[in-house]
């Protein structure tokens, strides 16, 4: 029983039993997938333009693209343990993201081909292939990190897009002082992503089974809300889509042509969103369980209309930091948010649900970029036009406040034990 007990204690610990480690390799696997897959685009688009590679409306609709196909995987992914169940044990979570991240490799570096025909596809199939990692990693590390007793570590892999976007960010302001093209940042990210996946690769493998301990004494499940609770969620959450995107894809651009020629500072705005997108997701991990997730949303929603608006007053240097920082502070923090309290309102749903606000965040996501071409087509000046959608994505968001303040009033959360 002794030499048992040794050989026991002496045995190694699988790597997906260690909640840290599970935490950062959930950090990595979305640094790779969203914050180089997704928003690499943002800080590269500026060197395509310098190349005449492509058009600032042909560039909108790259961005479009890559939206459509994050939509249709996020739907893919709701419909999935509800049209193949059987399917669903095999291609389970881990196994999916997995698919996820090497397409994310391999459609990165494509974008380092001199192929702009193909281009539309590459960026479409990116964006199915973040829906696909963000949404299976997001579920298999928060499970596991449950099993493991650890759930608030939980917020810390939303820290992933947030160090990606920096990361990218900052190496693009250098490439552009180097004078390097487009495509060699497409290839030095898809690089990047090569390594990312490496360090994910040992840790994101089978299922988020639960440990002994944390199966016993299950608690029954909450009863949750009604049908007009989850569609007003998922409509402020689609908002949340809209609301930001403008900023997020353009902002390098809107940057660069409001300040004077030869500023450093519009390659540094995209870095500054990351770096508070990384901040924002860790002080995520320190929100007491007890707080109302929705008074949450509901501020972070109107930060990120403060930011918005800010630019628009304050078109300075110092404006576009401030706003670029306070507009990534609740980034992910939305998304976090969001998750936990669809599984408050919907917690038979399971990942079902989730699949569901992801897909409604695409169709915003989708609206904001044409939104912006057709404003810029229409508008005297490019400022003028860019101007006009930010105002509009500002509204979007004071809109879905107010939806989360409705939610607040009609449905209250009750105390602990009513």
């Amino acid at each position: 029983m002794s030499s048992s007990a040794s050989a026991s204690s002496s045995a190694p610990v699988a790597l997906f039993d260690r909640p840290y480690t599970v935490a950062l390799a959930g950090m990595a696997a979305l640094a790779a997938a969203m914050g180089i897959g997704r928003f690499a685009f943002t800080p590269l688009l500026p060197m395509m333009l310098h190349d005449g590679v492509v058009s600032l409306a042909g560039g909108s609709w790259l961005a479009t693209a890559n939206y459509v196909g994050y939509l249709l995987g996020a739907l893919a992914c709701m419909a999935f343990p509800w049209v193949a169940p059987r399917a669903r044990q095999r291609w389970h979570a881990a196994r999916l993201a997995r698919w996820g991240l090497l397409a994310t490799v391999v459609l990165t570096l494509g974008m380092a081909l001199p192929w702009p025909w193909a281009w539309p596809a590459l960026r479409f199939a990116a964006g199915v292939a973040s829906a696909l990692v963000f949404l299976n990693v997001s579920a298999w590390c928060m499970l596991r990190l449950v099993a493991l007793g650890q759930p608030a570590l939980g917020g810390f892999i939303f820290c992933g897009p947030g160090l990606g976007i920096a990361l990218t960010g900052l190496s693009a302001s250098a490439m552009v002082a180097w004078h390097w093209p487009a495509a060699a940042g497409w290839a030095v990210f898809g690089l990047l992503c090569v390594g990312l996946c490496a360090l994910v690769w040992p840790v994101l493998q089978g299922l988020p089974q639960p440990n002994a301990a944390s199966t016993q004494a299950p608690l029954a499940a909450p009863a949750g809300l009604g049908v007009a609770a989850r569609s007003l969620l998922t409509l402020a959450y689609g908002l949340a889509g809209l609301g930001y995107i403008v900023t997020a894809t353009f902002l390098p651009v809107i940057a660069r042509s409001a300040l004077p020629a030869g500023s450093p500072w519009p390659d540094l705005f995209w870095p500054l969103f990351g770096a508070g997108v990384a901040m924002g997701a860790a002080l995520s991990t320190r929100t007491p369980a007890r707080w109302d997730r929705r008074w949450l949303l509901l501020g972070a929603y109107l930060m990120q209309a403060a930011a918005i608006a800010l630019t628009l007053v304050w078109p300075g240097a110092a404006g576009f930091a401030l706003g670029s920082w306070l507009l990534g502070l609740p980034f992910t923090a939305i998304t976090f948010y969001a998750l936990q309290e669809a599984r408050r309102v919907w917690p038979a749903a399971g990942d079902s649900f989730t699949g569901l606000l992801t897909a409604a965040y695409g169709v915003g996501q989708i609206a904001g970029p044409p939104m912006v071409a057709w404003l810029l087509h229409g508008a005297a000046t490019q400022g003028q036009g860019f101007a006009q959608g930010l105002g509009a994505a500002a509204g979007a968001l004071v809109l879905g406040a107010v939806l989360y303040a409705a939610m607040v009033w009609r449905w209250p959360l009750k105390p602990p034990g009513l």
